[in-house]
């Protein structure tokens, strides 16, 4: 038996990155998955290979910004499954780097409603299901900037600091209705948008490795095995948690 035998999973930002890790994660483990990407050709392909897997996959396009396109995520997930037992809340972009006083209010408007106005949709009609049938565990994607500052990356960081704060209020308020909400906070990952960040330049790739002190970027399935496990029942008292998946990142 999987650890998430029987269990029925949402996975936002699922078609790429720590989102595509984790839904190969969490189905090797047993889990049915729906699959929510804006990425539709790519979020169709990983739900075919899960099928022939041996597990079973939705692939629901979703914008999390938009509160229809989330409310349908959760509507089709418990019709096809006929039921909603975790959620790994994992889809956000960076947005473009710009110090404080020169990002445009276009662009924080736009990561905001991305990374932290669409996280609370996706817990909104989680929660509402899950009040209704008992319970269930949900994983918000946070990151070391949700833990410490990033020059350049005002928006994304306030994002993600304030992801914690919803994650933490969330926990207490329905810790004891069964409902168990924690956070993650993945360091320096090898995934498309670090790549994006990085555009190829060797240098500021070397940066970002010197601030790792295990002496290496992380990897997806590293931060989809922390995931899988919070939303499993082994992690039954673990709740308003904030954990660093950063190779000591933020230890310091």
């Amino acid at each position: 038996m999987g650890l998430l035998e029987g269990k029925t999973a949402i996975i936002t930002g699922g078609a790429s990155g720590i989102g595509e890790a984790s839904v190969k994660v969490f189905a090797r483990e047993g889990a049915m998955i729906t699959i929510a990407d804006i990425n539709e050709a790519q979020g169709e392909k990983l739900a075919r290979m899960i099928k022939e897997m041996g597990s079973d996959a939705l692939f629901v396009r979703t914008d999390i910004s938009s509160r229809e396109d989330v409310e349908m995520m959760v509507k089709k997930t418990v019709e096809h499954f006929g039921r909603l037992d975790c959620a790994f809340n994992n889809a956000g972009l960076e947005g473009k780097q710009a110090t404080t006083a020169e990002i445009s209010e276009d662009e924080w408007d736009r990561i905001m409603g991305i990374n932290l106005k669409g996280a609370w949709f996706c817990m909104k009609y989680e929660i509402e299901y899950m009040l209704k049938h008992g319970g269930g565990a949900i994983v918000n994607t946070s990151s070391a900037a949700g833990l410490m500052g990033f020059p350049g990356l005002s928006a994304y960081t306030a994002s993600k600091h304030g992801l914690l704060g919803l994650t933490k209020t969330a926990a207490m308020e329905y810790a004891s209705r069964n409902i168990r909400i924690n956070a993650i906070c993945p360091g320096v990952i090898r995934t498309p948008m670090v790549d994006r960040f990085l555009g190829g330049n060797k240098e500021l790739e070397a940066q970002f490795v010197e601030m790792e002190p295990v002496g290496r970027m992380g990897m997806p399935q590293e931060v989809a095995e922390v995931t899988m496990w919070l939303c499993s029942d082994k992690a039954s008292f673990v709740t308003g948690a904030s954990i660093p998946v950063d190779g000591g990142m933020t230890a310091g």
